[in-house]
């Protein structure tokens, strides 16, 4: 008797080859979707910016808190980005988005979303504290440092070994956050997939394109920053725009076969 086999087949996931200009195209994808849906966008811009405003008076106020403002925020913020990308779905299928489809579509991927989370939560966490074993080397203060005298000296110019050494920790786990993210939310509402596949691919396509990956990434820390200023308003623009666009990005770069019928 021959051993059956009970696993389903499997979807096929290629990377799509993409080209330095493509993110520019994403962009451009991403503000038709925002126009055509103003109301959403707008919803959604305002969350962002409400998120960016507790992060800050977090900051000016208790700095020590500043981490857990923005724990708080990562685990807010994938599903406010799946809202988004589910408009842009319903768009490309010619079907007509909703309101409520897109504050709801996360509820049948709640496990992959949580495990997804979990994992941004726990990269961020880390982060936080290579940060102070980072600011400890350079500061012998006797104890482990905290939040608050961090960011002091990295806001001071004086200390620019440190703050080149901060940069360069930050930038480390900035990267590995962003190339494990990059498509794996929209491949996760798109596909139905598993968070640790979604990541796989995530970093495939990074890995696959790093050159291409990484000005998409500078194009949004630069948007990003932009509209930090003054007082993250363009946060109302940039966040709804960033969204729609990074559906287009996952797109543009995954894949994704379904296996043949026996």
């Amino acid at each position: 008797m021959q051993p059956q086999d009970d696993e389903a087949p499997r979807d096929r996931i290629d990377i799509e080859p993409i080209g330095l200009l493509d993110p520019l195209r994403w962009l451009w994808m991403g503000w038709r979707d925002m126009l055509s849906q103003p109301l959403i966008s707008l919803f959604y811009g305002a969350c962002f910016w409400v998120m960016a405003l507790i992060v800050a008076t977090v900051f000016h106020n208790n700095p020590e808190y500043t981490l857990s403002a923005i724990s708080g925020c990562l685990l807010l913020g994938p599903f406010l980005a799946m809202g988004l990308y589910d408009v842009s779905m319903h768009k490309e299928r010619d079907e007509p988005p909703s309101f409520t489809s897109s504050m709801m579509c996360w509820k049948p991927h709640i496990r992959s979303m949580s495990m997804l989370v979990m994992v941004m939560v726990v990269l961020e966490l880390v982060w936080g504290r290579a940060s102070l074993v980072v600011f400890a080397v350079f500061y012998n203060s006797g104890g482990m440092p905290t939040t608050a005298s961090v960011l002091e000296a990295v806001f001071n110019p004086q200390n620019w070994e440190f703050i080149a050494a901060y940069i360069c920790v930050g930038g480390f786990f900035a990267g590995l956050v962003f190339a494990s993210m990059m498509v794996s939310i929209p491949m996760i509402l798109d596909r139905d997939t598993d968070a640790i596949t979604a990541c796989i691919t995530s970093l495939r396509v990074f890995f696959g394109r790093t050159d291409v990956v990484l000005f998409w990434g500078l194009l949004i820390a630069v948007l990003v920053v932009l509209a930090m200023m003054p007082s993250a308003i363009g946060l109302l623009l940039v966040g709804p725009w960033l969204g729609f666009a990074s559906w287009h990005a996952y797109r543009g770069t995954v894949r994704v076969t379904e296996p043949a019928e026996a």
